[in-house]
């Protein structure tokens, strides 16, 4: 695996209400519905190696029939066959969000220990299935995302549960290639914190996610519950409006805060939003920040004599357009940044996978079409199909 890119979830994902709908089960993951193999080939010819494909472990867990299961465990595979008969790799991601209106989402399948015995089950069963296709061709992520282990004052909870995890993966899947993570979103910090060597398995590649500068990356977005969603018009790089200009948006953006965020948070917005600009003035300062997580993954693969092949860069990005919104992030500005986070990525030898296909980071020109955004592709060093 080189350059790879992630398929979206959740763009259109309905509630669990309709989880045992013959339309929502028929086309799992939700993506399929209405993408041909011309679409997934057009992915492979532009340059793309491989795929990251999220699954929605919330739908094999939550009130899940017997019936529910195989079904998904079906449709599972045949999408994997899919993607392969469209000259595609495929890591099988289950990939659990953190969420206030679930049952069954990261924060819960963390901290329930009834609910994590469950998940290793299902995990167990997914990389049974799995253990059926080409090994050559198909890898497992059992774990997206453990939102724990970001405070460094406490003992870390991840590192038992990873054993766990790789455990009943390794098990389902004797010959499979797993990809596993540290904590902490996932994040090159989280993966300082693991020591591979109680796993001791060479058929594993590493992973960490990184989105940093996150106040650039992220304008408009509504789902973090920080000050991110009064952000918008911030250049990559900054030096590209000039430093008047770039002062005039930061300006414009706190007097956002100042008169449309709640009351009682405008004041610990404001602060968070000061704090994150105050870090991406200049070039330099963004392309430092930048660096940061790969300089962390790269230093901690010397440690644990882990070939940079084995670490990889499972998601980056930045975003296109928050859904509702008016303001669209221009692909010239995306592409800079995705040019600066493949090149930091080459320089150290990880292989990447860019987030995502479609939904609100999506490098599509639209969902709809699934065309490809050459001004993008141009930024990774693709081409246009």
């Amino acid at each position: 695996m080189e350059r790879g890119l992630n398929l979206e979830l959740w763009t259109t994902w309905p509630k669990p209400d309709r989880w045992d709908e013959p339309a929502v089960l028929d086309n799992f993951p939700e993506w399929r519905q209405g993408t041909t193999i011309s679409d997934l080939e057009h992915i492979r010819t532009a340059g793309f190696d491989f795929v990251r494909m999220p699954i929605d472990p919330a739908i094999f867990l939550e009130d899940a029939s017997e019936n529910r299961v195989k079904k998904l465990i079906a449709e599972t595979l045949k999408t994997v066959d899919m993607l392969h008969k469209a000259g595609l790799k495929v890591i099988v991601d289950f990939h659990s969000i953190p969420s206030d209106d679930r049952k069954v989402d990261t924060n819960h399948i963390l901290a329930d220990e009834t609910l994590f015995t469950q998940y290793l089950k299902m995990v167990g069963r997914l990389g049974r299935a799995l253990s059926e296709t080409d090994a050559a061709t198909t890898a497992f992520e059992p774990f997206n995302e453990p939102v724990i282990d970001c405070d460094p004052t406490l003992f870390p909870k991840w590192p038992a549960m990873l054993m766990q995890l790789h455990a009943a993966a390794r098990s389902a899947a004797p010959n499979h290639t797993l990809i596993l993570s540290g904590g902490c979103w996932s994040s090159a910090y989280g993966l300082e914190k693991v020591d591979p060597a109680p796993i001791g398995d060479d058929n594993v590649i590493w992973t960490f996610h990184s989105y940093e500068p996150y106040v650039l990356t992220h304008q408009g977005a509504d789902w973090t519950g920080d000050s991110m969603s009064y952000v918008e018009g911030l250049p990559y790089p900054p030096d590209l409006m000039g430093e008047k200009a770039f002062e005039e948006r930061l300006a414009a953006i706190r007097k956002t805060i100042e008169t449309k965020a709640p009351k009682e948070r405008r004041e610990e917005l404001l602060v968070g939003f000061n704090e994150m600009a105050g870090r991406v003035t200049t070039y330099k300062e963004v392309l430092a920040a930048l660096d940061e997580p790969f300089e962390k993954a790269a230093a901690w693969g010397k440690d644990n004599n882990i070939p940079p092949e084995r670490i990889f860069l499972g998601e980056f990005g930045m975003i296109r357009r928050e859904y509702q919104k008016k303001f669209r992030m221009p692909s010239d500005w995306r592409a800079s940044y995705l040019k600066d986070m493949t090149e930091a990525a080459h320089k150290r030898g990880f292989p990447w996978s860019v987030w995502s296909w479609g939904g609100a980071f999506g490098i599509t020109l639209d969902d709809k079409q699934r065309v490809l955004d050459p001004v993008i592709l141009k930024g990774l060093g693709l081409k246009t199909p």
